[in-house]
């Protein structure tokens, strides 16, 4: 079964909105790591009609143009690219195709289609939808060491909790926290008394 793995640039306050204004200030050698291991080694890429549109407005004219980010760029371009829109979509870059029905029934179906990775960049609505609906198995947050102090954030307002547990995590040299998490279950009740054992002076 395939794994889904969301990857997203978030600011220390937890805005993922328009991250080409305030992060590539802190796009070291490390951090391209960090996405080529995620973007650069999956068969498939999941977007939201959004963040599609960004990537197809610049990669397949960074490929043709033959700079030093070209064989990045073609990477995307043979990947197959699975786009998430409400309404009917054209598409001109190569290897793109329309979600069809909807997200949940279909990631469901996509996840047995076979083994490897599904890749989601962005795409801040779809990744919301699958962490609701439990089908997103790890989310890499690239945590800038800046408060953005607007726009939106990754986790809105919601009925339930969603726990999670760290999986990995590495610092950049800039001060990026690289950090993985997977779905968890809930971490149960607690009160203060509970957690005053361990304060210093406690006599435990």
């Amino acid at each position: 079964m395939r794994k889904i793995v969301a990857q997203l640039f978030i600011s220390l306050d937890g805005v993922v909105e328009t991250p080409h204004e305030w992060h590539f200030p802190y796009f070291n050698d490390e951090m391209g790591t960090a996405v080529d291991a995620v973007l650069g080694r999956t068969d498939t890429l999941l977007l939201g009609r959004e963040t599609y549109d960004s990537f197809a407005g610049a990669w397949p004219e960074r490929e043709a143009a033959g700079g030093e980010d070209a064989p990045f760029a073609k990477i995307l371009g043979d990947t197959r690219k699975i786009v998430v829109s409400s309404r009917q979509l054209e598409f001109t870059w190569r290897n793109s195709e329309q979600l069809q029905g909807d997200l949940v029934p279909a990631v469901t179906a996509l996840k047995k289609e076979g083994d490897g990775t599904v890749a989601v960049s962005g795409s801040v609505s779809v990744v919301r939808q699958l962490l609701a609906a439990g089908l997103l198995d790890e989310l890499n947050l690239l945590v800038h060491p800046i408060a953005v102090r607007k726009g939106m954030r990754l986790f809105d307002e919601g009925d339930a909790p969603l726990p999670l547990r760290l999986v990995s995590s590495e610092t950049f040299e800039t001060g990026v926290l690289n950090l993985v998490y997977a779905p968890a279950e809930p971490a149960g009740e607690a009160t203060y008394d509970d957690a005053r054992t361990h304060l210093s002076g406690s006599g435990q």
